[in-house]
């Protein structure tokens, strides 16, 4: 996949960037599409990097609330039974999808989780997204279960149709729970339609196999990327100047730093190339 940033103005004002699927500036259909850059980055120089970027961020809201200033993220990914999700991203095709349960902390305080599809088009990405109980999810899940008796509960229940329309249509199957720790910043200043963002993902690591009733179970989790943390920086629009000299002093490259793909290559328990396994042992019990 390229790593090219050329589609891309580092800037500190609003500008027209050009849509890499056709050389046009973006509809207003297409606001929603977002970028990501990613960096695999050595632990030992995440207190300098982050010392850097700090005087130019605030705080995300709901990590502020949180010990440490961070929480943790839990994300149950699903793929075919041949791991068509994982093999696309390896070979670098172009328009891919990703589909996953997503739930923070421990879940012990009755928040929502959420049912994404989370879209590539070659740079921009688009997700469809929506949120209930995980109650709801669960029992979403068990074999005979009526989407309509749900609905009024969902948020964005197009979006939780799109989800299980893949989930079914596709036979997919949860193969493995990704974690980490997450300490998330905006911009300082404030701008809305960009929102821009930096993450400091910490501590990956992962659960193969997961039953989708254990979202917030971590046994025997197995540790990813060791010796290094994930830094994305996330924009709609544009990418502020400021950043591009801190990225060029800690002689940052943006790469592909995928969570599901390194989880999974660094997991005993799930081998992608073996076509079927998910079949096997990803199966929805429990639900």
């Amino acid at each position: 996949m390229s790593t090219s940033t050329e589609c891309f103005v580092f800037s500190d004002k609003k500008v027209e960037i050009l849509n890499p699927l056709n050389g046009e500036a973006p509809q207003p259909s297409q606001q929603k599409m977002r970028y990501e850059f990613k960096y695999l980055v050595p632990s030992d120089q995440y207190t300098a990097l982050r010392s850097a970027l700090i005087p130019f961020l605030v705080p995300d809201a709901f990590a502020a609330l949180q010990r440490d200033g961070m929480y943790t993220v839990r994300s149950i990914y699903f793929d075919t039974p041949s791991f068509d999700m994982y093999h696309t991203k390896i070979d670098g095709v172009a328009h891919r999808m990703k589909v996953r349960l997503r739930g923070y902390n421990w879940g012990q305080d009755g928040g929502p989780v959420f049912l994404e599809i989370k879209r590539k088009y070659e740079g921009p990405i688009l997700k469809n997204r929506s949120a209930t109980s995980y109650e709801n999810v669960c029992a979403l899940f068990r074999p005979g279960a009526n989407f309509d008796d749900f609905a009024a509960e969902i948020r964005s229940p197009d979006n939780a149709r799109r989800f299980f329309y893949q989930i079914l249509s596709r036979n997919l199957r949860p193969v493995v729970n990704v974690i980490y720790e997450r300490m998330p910043f905006l911009g300082k200043h404030t701008d809305l339609e960009n929102d821009f963002r930096v993450t400091f993902d910490l501590h990956l690591r992962s659960v193969g196999y997961p039953q989708v009733t254990s979202l917030f179970d971590e046994t025997g989790a197995a540790f990813a990327y060791p010796g290094f943390f994930i830094l994305e920086i996330k924009f709609n629009q544009f990418c502020p100047a400021w950043i591009k000299p801190i990225l060029e002093d800690f002689q940052m490259r943006k790469e592909p730093a995928s969570k599901y793909v390194g989880t999974i290559m660094t997991n005993p328990f799930i081998n992608p190339h073996r076509r079927g396994e998910a079949l096997t042992k990803g199966r929805m019990r429990g639900v």
